[in-house]
């Protein structure tokens, strides 16, 4: 899910600002509701300067409301680049996989047959039998929830930040995890008891990307289309110019009997489609659209789960099945 944008507070981000860089090793001091002086050495100084010098600053932080012309090395505004070095030089690399498990009902009891059959025939409707071969026993679901910042370079720039969630181990989205995750509550004993899955970097990252890519599909489908309708303006109008242009140029040495011009002129042809592809490549190329996510905050959450033993018919084919019934979700995992 895409999370809302904060909005621009120079209050809070004065806090964020003096929590920082005193993060970071730097001395700050508010000088004035709106202003924080830093001295900075090291880390916190190559956010201005490459070698970690010493430096000295006066940030202002500017109203919402403001203007007139920022000072992007003495101000901070919205979209302030200063901002976006500070959160990317405080986030820990290699960022570190995290692990919770969320509480589950008060007085957990496993599901009643009938509802768990429900569920299992909306969610498979080729089923045609079911039934429960061995009782429920209890058992964790794992999920992972990743926090992702992603620039989207085009015309525009664009940035958002993104909740994801997927199940493990098959890399369904859970959208519902993803919403409602600000309101799930933690579990420390029952972590204690969860049997962790092994980190797969490599096949988490795929699984990770793939949905990503889903939760930015409404957005991405916008700025295509508005960065193919300028693509399209400007590639007209380079079809247009050298359209005129060799027109222009045959029409020369059709007037003309001297050979030597008729020579020039199929030189200038031969230039002129030249750079009419080169034209072209270069417009394609300045209306690529790039995607640069980077993750914030990894986090593997285990949360109470049935395991149940199932003999079910689907497409007139019989079998076996274990699978999870995840009662936050109502939903089946095989």
């Amino acid at each position: 899910m895409k999370l809302d944008r904060l909005i621009y507070d120079p209050a809070s981000l004065v806090n964020f600002y003096e929590d920082g860089f005193a993060a970071l090793g730097a001395l700050c001091e508010r000088t004035w509701h709106d202003r924080l002086e830093i001295v900075a050495e090291g880390g916190a100084a190559k956010l201005w300067n490459a070698d970690g010098a010493l430096h000295e600053v006066e940030l202002a932080f500017a109203p919402a409301d403001a203007r007139a012309a920022r000072d992007a090395v003495r101000e901070v505004f919205p979209g302030c680049p200063l901002t976006f070095r500070l959160a990317e030089t405080l986030r820990p690399s290699p960022l570190p996989l995290e692990r919770v498990a969320l509480a589950g009902e008060a007085r957990a009891h496993a599901p009643d047959p009938a509802v768990a059959e429900k569920l299992w025939r909306a969610q498979f409707p080729d089923t045609t039998q079911w039934r429960l071969s061995a009782p429920f026993k209890g058992d964790f679901h794992f999920s992972l929830v990743a926090l992702a910042r992603c620039e989207i370079q085009a015309i525009d720039q664009h940035w958002s930040l993104h909740r994801v969630a997927v199940s493990l181990p098959g890399g369904e989205p859970d959208d519902s995890l993803a919403r409602e995750f600000s309101f799930a509550q933690a579990d420390p004993e029952m972590a204690a008891g969860a049997a962790w899955p092994e980190p797969e970097p490599a096949r988490w990252q795929a699984i990770l990307r793939s949905a990503l890519a889903a939760d930015l599909a409404a957005e991405l489908a916008a700025v295509r289309a508005r960065q193919e309708n300028y693509l399209r303006r400007e590639l007209d109008r380079i079809e247009e110019y050298f359209a005129t242009y060799e027109q222009e140029l045959s029409a020369r040495a059709a007037r003309s009997a001297s050979q030597s011009a008729k020579v020039k002129t199929a030189d200038r042809l031969a230039a002129a489609k030249a750079e009419h592809a080169r034209r072209r490549a270069d417009q394609v190329a300045r209306h690529e659209i790039r995607v640069h996510p980077r993750l914030e905050a990894l986090l593997l959450v285990a949360e109470p789960a049935w395991r149940g033993s199932l003999k079910v018919e689907r497409a007139h084919v019989a079998r076996s099945v274990a699978a999870l019934f995840v009662p936050r979700a109502r939903r089946w995992f095989v």
